[in-house]
């Protein structure tokens, strides 16, 4: 794979634009949740338990979706775009239902169950959708381009980012009500889940218009493996699937391990940040805990302005992380970069000051959106290249649920919502010590 000829910008560009549609989703689903399901009724202790579906259910999707279309060959259409087509049908019917939750007329308990089986069909067809993108680099970028392919598509990423997180304000800005009555939540959050979903939409529908998978005897050249069409066209059954994964897992190179101890103290990180930022800042800045009142839903509307500077610090130092020699060297500067982000907002009572600690926090975000997939593809061959990134989401995945079980037990050490922010900190910390130990390998 190392001599085979570079893509143009655009083909690159076009390989992951649709990520964009995507990413808008991720985003209002990441900077929203919390907010949602506290406006619903839910306790600020139990609200990292509402966080334990979606990686949950990337656990459980991304490696099948991985391992089918690494079998799958659909012609016109190809082997991952069939599942990024599913993926995002669902979330847009899911991206209507999801805010309306308070609006059925449930009790509070009902209204919590109806939303938690939303967001586990939302999360479902956002998995369903987003790991397609992974694996197209992968498939279809040779190693000399793959950080810079990774980086176009941190950039589309973020980019989706700032859209989803500005949402809720700019609706709010126009003159949308964002009152949280009764449980309901606002018109401004609702809004936003509807042009997000239609985004989402018309950029899958250009990546289908714009993307030509390699056809299999193409794939199989491009990677170095030799084709056989019987084996190509074969579906496993269950059973073989799951020997599949464990002889993969007892196979996988070093890297997939050590990039996935990093991994851990990183997803942790941001788990904790999607969780409570909400909290922290209504808390910090606002001065107030009651979710009905004014000033935390403003403070709602705050987070998603935050993350979105988040996103356009992330924008910027994509195009800066290509620039390093070393990417172990870049990785662990990220993520110091992003652990002072995170301790400094304990200490910051004026929201336009945050602008500062969400920026440096988007230089973490931008590397690990990039290094992780670049490091371990350039260690794999082509031939489980999908079935490989799908387990390795398992190291975005199992971060985030034993976070979000942990999250209850470690915000009464905290002490407060802000608190666990100084907690993500701490964990950026360790994530850029585990880089250490990271030694990276080529594929042969």
């Amino acid at each position: 794979m190392k001599h085979q000829p570079d893509l143009s910008f655009w083909k690159i560009w076009n390989l992951s634009f649709g990520f964009f549609g995507v990413q808008i989703a991720y985003s209002l689903q990441s900077a929203n949740i919390s907010r949602i399901f506290a406006t619903l009724g839910a306790d600020p202790h139990s609200l990292s338990y509402f966080w334990i579906l979606p990686p949950l259910m990337g656990l459980v999707v991304q490696p099948f979706v991985g391992l089918w279309s690494d079998k799958t060959w659909i012609p016109r259409l190809g082997r991952r775009i069939p599942y990024l087509l599913i993926g995002a049908l669902a979330a847009i019917i899911v991206m209507c239902l999801l805010p309306n939750a308070g609006s059925f007329h449930f009790t509070v308990a009902g209204a919590l169950i109806f939303g938690l089986i939303a967001l586990m069909f939302l999360d479902t067809s956002i998995n369903m959708a987003m790991q397609p993108f992974k694996m197209l680099v992968g498939d279809m970028v040779n190693e000399k381009q793959k950080t810079f392919a990774y980086s176009i598509q941190s950039f589309l990423v973020n980019a989706g980012s700032i859209l989803g997180f500005l949402f809720p304000f700019f609706f709010a800005w126009i003159g949308i009500s964002n009152i949280a009555a009764d449980g309901v939540v606002p018109d401004t959050v609702i809004y936003s889940f509807y042009i997000g979903a239609a985004i989402l939409i018309l950029c899958v529908f250009y990546t289908v218009w714009k993307v030509k998978e390699m056809p299999p005897h193409q794939y199989a050249k491009f990677h170095g493996f030799e084709y056989n069409e019987k084996q190509e066209s074969r579906i496993k059954s269950q059973d073989n699937e799951k020997s599949d994964f464990i002889t993969l897992l007892r196979k996988a190179p070093k890297v997939f391990w050590t990039v996935g101890l990093v991994q851990f103290f990183c997803w942790s990180a941001f788990l904790f940040m999607w969780t409570y930022t909400t909290g922290a800042i209504a808390e910090n800045v606002w001065d107030t805990t009651e979710v009905k009142s004014a000033g935390y839903q403003e403070a709602g509307n705050w987070v998603g302005i935050l993350f979105a500077v988040q996103a356009v610090g992330a924008v910027l130092w994509a195009w800066v992380i290509p620039l390093f020699k070393q990417k172990k060297t870049v990785y662990i500067v990220s993520l110091l970069l992003g652990a002072a982000g995170f301790i400094s907002t304990f200490f910051i009572h004026d929201k336009f000051l945050l602008f500062f600690s969400y920026a440096l926090i988007g230089c973490a975000w931008a590397a690990m959106l990039a290094l992780p997939f670049t490091i371990l593809t350039n260690a794999l061959s082509g031939k489980n290249m999908g079935t490989y990134l799908g387990l390795f989401n398992g190291t975005i995945c199992l971060p985030q649920i034993i976070a979000a079980l942990l999250g209850s037990a470690i915000l009464s050490i905290a002490g407060s919502q802000a608190g666990m922010l100084v907690a993500a900190g701490i964990s950026l910390i360790l994530g850029a010590v585990a880089v250490l130990w990271v030694k990276e390998k080529t594929a042969e």
